[in-house]
């Protein structure tokens, strides 16, 4: 029904309309009396599929990634779909109105996106207020990153500010410094200024009483960017990584070449960036220390593609575009499938 009927409906709107009418939506049929517990039943039945992981109990290894529910808007609705866990943000100190728009676009042909959102956000505050309205229990992960305005050299304040703020309404934290759409922030993952900001975000959180804090890590790295990445992570004995965030590589798309240029600049995701994303998986696991948790993001679509990143090494997968794509059964289907 969601591919044949409810899907080609959404895709008549632009994908940012899509997106904001598809929460908009859910927000409001979720109010009436027993949808909620309809839509556990028919995809939200998950039990006998729990996982610990840097000592949390996860429903289920099948996760919803950050970028989906940036402002933590939607993740009481969302967690009746089968998800053993949920990512809010990337979040930042300050609200953001983002990149100028259009800034989102679908790749049908190749059942990709691309995005250069920029980290629009409401800010921390607001965020926090309604994670303290949690009527779930399951894991969230939170998401930190810098204000587009805010100078690299000052970036640290602005994560320091997010483990703080957040800190008693999440359950583990990841670093952002990876994505391509706020301008120089890759620049973060440079061994000596991506060294001493962990260190720091580490130190505050392990003050405030240490929660599991991961970082998300780009699939365009090299093999030595990568290794630089793994002796960090083996030093400073982070709890986990996120692989990968979106590329900015266009290589072997189907869609016509025109049409991508015409885009422009963005984060690449879908089905395109599956084998790349698993192959960063299997690389990281193969040099990380054995406790190190490593969570999949990439191109998982399918029971299979979920499958291929466990053997690679991956504890945790998440998916995003994928969900757009394949609908609300998505989860219980790959669950299914495992």
């Amino acid at each position: 029904m969601y591919k044949s009927i409810i899907r080609p409906i959404l895709f008549t709107m632009n994908a940012e309309q899509a997106h904001h009418f598809t929460f908009s939506t859910l927000k409001w049929a979720f109010k009436i009396p027993g949808v909620s517990a309809i839509v556990k039943v028919f995809f939200g039945t998950t039990k006998g599929k729990e996982k610990e992981v840097m000592g949390l109990k996860f429903r289920n290894p099948i996760g919803l990634a950050a970028g989906f529910d940036k402002d933590a808007k939607l993740y009481n609705e969302l967690a009746s779909f089968g998800f053993g866990f949920i990512e809010i943000g990337t979040l930042t100190p300050k609200a953001q109105p983002g990149n100028p728009k259009p800034r989102l676009f679908r790749l049908v042909e190749d059942e990709a996106v691309i995005n250069r959102m920029g980290f629009n956000n409401g800010g921390l505050e607001e965020a926090v207020i309604r994670l303290r309205k949690k009527k779930t229990d399951i894991i969230i992960g939170g998401n930190i990153g810098k204000n587009k305005v805010t100078p690299n050299e000052e970036a640290l304040n602005d994560y320091l500010i997010g483990v703080e703020a957040l800190h008693p309404v999440v359950d583990y934290f990841v670093v952002n410094v990876s994505s391509p759409n706020t301008p120089n922030l890759r620049e973060l993952q440079e061994k000596e200024p991506l060294t001493k900001l962990l260190k720091a975000v580490q130190k505050k959180n392990n003050d405030l009483g240490a929660k599991p804090l991961l970082l998300k890590i780009a699939p365009d790295l090299t093999e030595g960017q990568l290794d630089d990445i793994i002796d960090i992570i083996n030093d400073l004995k982070l709890d986990g990584v996120v692989a990968t965030n979106t590329t900015i590589s266009r290589e072997g798309l189907k869609a016509n070449p025109e049409k991508v240029e015409a885009i422009g600049a963005g984060g690449l995701s879908g089905k395109i960036l599956r084998e790349r994303s698993t192959e960063v998986v299997r690389y990281l696991r193969s040099k990380l220390q054995k406790d190190v948790a490593i969570i999949a993001v990439g191109g998982v679509f399918t029971g299979a593609d979920a499958k291929e990143k466990i053997e690679a090494g991956a504890d945790l997968v998440q998916v995003w575009t994928g969900f757009l794509y394949e609908g609300p059964a998505m989860v219980r289907k790959i669950l299914h499938n495992l």
